[in-house]
């Protein structure tokens, strides 16, 4: 569904990302997994077209997007949860989740996406007239969820989805997106807890001071000695 060749990225004189290729495959669940500092934001932000890669194809479905901007990505069916949730404070959230919506592809679709997201998360419909800002971390990360549920995508990338929120609510949050997995979305989980998204993963990269240095499915780097002595404290 997504393929990535080659990318480099660079904040001035800095390379964040330095030859970096993967594949997601449609249907799957792809972790990206790595140390603070390793790239792994860059890379999402890139592929979502907030930043322009120096060199490298980003191709969706054969197609090239690579260094086309953020909001014609999105409406090609890449959708992006962002990290720090990142809804608008000041807004409702009724008035976020519409946001969401005004993707040309996603417009014809509103009511039903809305239906489909208060079901998945009932209590975005008892705050729908409050700002988003009051909520709590978990509500708010929700509320990310769902604003990119309303713009129709067909691949979602979750940045560390589960930071700063209590253990309870992380396991309410990992479960949604196994769920939405099984519904057909693809889905790429940047996450800090290593051994829940590999274990989600039917695809996983390490990726190091902007390299890919390991790759497998998320069963064999969980039994990898290297990953379980840098990532597990094994």
């Amino acid at each position: 569904m997504l393929t990535v060749e080659n990318l480099e990225v660079s904040y001035g004189d800095a390379r964040a990302l330095d030859g970096v290729s993967l594949e997601i495959a449609e249907g799957a669940i792809v972790a990206i997994v790595g140390a603070n500092g390793a790239g792994k934001t860059t890379l999402i932000r890139t592929i979502a077209g907030m930043l322009r890669p120096a060199r490298g194809r980003i191709a969706l479905r054969d197609r090239e997007i690579s260094g086309l901007p953020s909001h014609r990505v999105c409406n090609l069916g890449v959708g992006q949860v962002a990290e720090g949730r990142q809804v608008f404070p000041n807004l409702t959230v009724a008035e976020n989740l519409d946001l969401g919506a005004m993707l040309p592809r996603a417009r014809w679709k509103r009511d039903e996406n809305l239906e489909r997201v208060l079901r998945m998360f009932p209590v975005l419909a008892e705050r729908s007239t409050q700002a988003a800002g009051t909520l709590s971390g978990g509500e708010q990360q929700m509320l990310a969820i769902g604003r990119c549920l309303m713009g129709e995508p067909e691949l979602v990338m979750f940045d560390e989805p589960s930071l700063g929120l209590a253990p309870a609510v992380v396991q309410s949050v990992l479960q949604t997106i196994r769920e939405l997995n099984r519904g057909g979305l693809t889905c790429v989980l940047v996450e800090q807890n290593v051994a829940v998204s590999l274990k989600l993963a039917s695809r996983a990269y390490v990726l190091e001071n902007g390299r890919i240095t390991l790759t497998g499915t998320g069963e064999e780097l969980l039994a990898d000695d290297r990953v379980r002595k840098a990532y597990l404290g094994m």
